[in-house]
């Protein structure tokens, strides 16, 4: 979030323009009709913003794993390795390469645990994917260290921290391919839609190839007449989801700023109260959301109601941890697999997870934090 909370006249503004300027609204051809190629445009600000030589839009960020897989060689057979908590698309995608899905539990970042990584590896392993999840980066070095020493592509999925950096990096430029996703729910929105980013030029020409339904784009040929190496897949974007995502672009700084001001506000007071998610040394999150802990089921409860007396919900922790842990998915894993994800469904059966809304303002986070703490404090005294 908050994206979607800030679609406002600007978007509508250029959706009008759009049709002023001709009405197509696919991102190819047309040149007669158009007068911009707003996908194209959309792309080279998206390189520009985040410092990656190539980057592709497409029309989800499920489609982008599974192009960046494609990309990386991934073929059935193979194990592609990504961790417990997650959505459950990045499982969809390997599962649709034909490869196996391994899954690593997370630690008190929520995010990958490198030391179980390393028991994970096979020859059969191709690929690790770690999640950067809720506005925090996974431990990159420690990950990053052990991919290198096997000779193990890396895979980004940095769908839920857009704009997060890791070592002043932005996080899905660091791998050998990353992406986002620009759902309505996420950082900035398109509706649907998503990015990959690369600084490989061999595997953005198979991306931009594949995801075009196998078209190279050869500047000797028409399109009608162009040429082609393998087979591919529809996974375009629409000249209207890229006119939309040049305006959301715009807003990041903002979003950033306005983002951190509201997540300090609930670190100040929760800190001293809570334990709260771990944030990985040299990690600078995007505010997304903020993750604290309670043994208590009890209490637990009671600090749910009270931020729902509050007006405000939960982001994925509980509301829709079915969704995002692998220990619910057992029309993937078997009994046995399952078991293995427990320790990531009990941290995640202690977690709560805050959104960071820009609808909400300074006042109404010091007002929940200070009703969370009052809470516990009544809860703790009574037992």
């Amino acid at each position: 979030m908050p994206g979607y909370e800030l679609i406002d006249k600007k978007e509508k503004k250029a959706l009008s323009k759009l049709f002023d300027d001709g009405g197509v609204l696919f991102a190819h051809g047309f040149e007669a009709k158009r007068k911009n190629f707003h996908v194209r445009e959309f792309e080279k600000k998206i390189s520009n913003f985040f410092n990656s030589k190539y980057c592709l839009a497409v029309s989800s960020g499920t489609a982008a794993i599974k192009i960046a897989l494609k990309a990386l060689g991934i073929k059935p057979g193979d194990e592609v390795i990504t961790q417990a908590f997650n959505f459950i698309a990045t499982i969809e995608a390997i599962l649709d390469c034909g490869a196996k899905p391994v899954i690593v539990n997370v630690n008190k970042t929520l995010n990958m645990c490198p030391e179980e990584l390393k028991k994970k590896i096979t020859k059969k392993t191709k690929v690790i994917i770690p999640v950067h999840m809720l506005g925090v980066s996974c431990e990159n070095r420690e990950i990053f260290k052990i991919a290198k020493s096997k000779n193990i592509k890396i895979l980004e999925d940095n769908c839920e921290s857009v704009a997060g950096k890791y070592e002043n990096d932005f996080l899905g430029t660091i791998g050998d391919i990353g992406i986002f996703s620009l759902d309505f729910g996420k950082f900035i929105t398109t509706g649907e839609g998503g990015l990959i980013l690369t600084n490989n030029k061999n595997y953005f020409k198979y991306c931009k190839a594949y995801h075009d339904h196998g078209h190279e784009n050869n500047p000797r040929y028409s399109r009608g007449m162009d040429t082609k190496s393998f087979p591919g897949f529809n996974y375009r974007m629409t000249e209207m989801q890229g006119i939309i995502g040049k305006e959301q672009l715009k807003k990041i700084n903002y979003i950033l700023k306005e983002n951190k001001k509201r997540y300090k506000i609930i670190e100040n007071f929760l800190k001293n109260n809570f334990e709260l998610r771990s944030i990985p040394k040299n990690s600078i999150s995007n505010f997304d959301t903020f993750i604290f802990f309670i043994n208590d089921k009890k209490q637990k409860s009671k600090i749910l109601k009270v931020i729902k007396d509050n007006n405000f919900g939960t982001k994925n922790l509980p509301d829709a941890i079915k969704w995002h842990c692998s220990y619910f998915w057992d029309h993937i894993f078997n009994k046995k697999e399952i078991k293995k994800f427990q320790k990531t469904k009990d941290l995640l059966n202690r977690s709560i997870a805050l959104p960071i809304l820009l609808n909400k303002n300074l006042t109404d986070y010091k007002v929940l934090s200070k009703n969370i703490i009052e809470t516990k404090k009544k809860n703790e005294k009574n037992t």
